[in-house]
């Protein structure tokens, strides 16, 4: 598939396991995919990122991009802030490679999405030069409550609603005829605030996440802001069910 542009963000940090009690987690890699089901290349990407998601210290977030519409079939899941998103990566690392299916690891090094050895060594390579800030998130009375701990560097705080599988008939296009699941989608990506480095908290009502078949969250602290992403503090992930 050729290559194209894109759009936002989203950022990162060190997320826990949500639960009633707040279970902790740290995870060593946020693993974006950036795809599309009007891409007939992305297939065993989307495939990929549900393995890998199955591992608890891997946080996958499958970001549907909309620039591949025009070929036929409208991406029932795609958002132009993802396209954005990917753009704003490739700006950041200078060398303008938007693709799919792409994967961008810890907000920093970018690999071919259905290459399983090459994520494996972005994660390891990339969480080398990352200094992690614990991050709690915890689900209570109706509420999610989101606390970052005190530590060196400043991010913006993101929580993001996830839909863990999503199966989409495609109809036409150059997956028409496929049935494919797609792991841990964004659906919704709300700001909560910026992290300067001191200890701080913030409260969310669960019913802001409700719908588009959110049943989980991840909460992440990363560097740079929205239009300039930068490296992940850390990641954590929890089901809201």
């Amino acid at each position: 598939m050729n290559r194209a542009t894109l759009l936002s963000l989203i950022a990162g940090t060190s997320i826990l396991g949500m639960s009633s009690a707040g279970i902790a987690a740290e995870p060593r890699a946020v693993v974006e995919l950036f795809t599309s089901q009007g891409c007939s290349s992305c297939p065993p990407a989307d495939k990929l990122a549900g393995e890998l998601a199955r591992d608890p210290s891997i946080i996958v977030i499958s970001m549907p991009v909309d620039y591949w519409d025009y070929l036929g079939w409208k991406d029932t899941l795609a958002s132009p802030s993802y396209s954005a998103r990917q753009r704003a990566y490739s700006s950041m690392r200078g060398d303008r490679d938007v693709y799919t299916p792409q994967v961008v690891v810890n907000g920093s090094a970018q690999v071919l999405g259905s290459d399983k050895s090459a994520i494996e060594r972005a994660i390891s390579q990339s969480r080398k030069s990352i200094a992690t800030v614990p991050v709690t998130l915890t689900k209570a009375n109706g509420r999610l409550n989101v606390s970052v701990a005190e530590g060196k560097g400043q991010g913006e705080v993101w929580l993001c609603g996830i839909a863990t599988m999503v199966p989409v008939s495609i109809a036409r296009g150059e997956n028409s005829g496929r049935m494919i699941t797609y792991t841990n989608v964004s659906r919704r990506l709300v700001k909560l605030g910026d992290w300067k480095g001191s200890a701080a908290t913030w409260t969310v009502p669960l019913s802001d996440f409700a719908g588009e078949g959110i049943d989980a969250a991840a909460v992440m602290v990363q560097t740079g802001s929205g239009e300039k992403p930068g490296p992940m503090l850390g990641a954590a992930f929890a089901a809201l069910n």
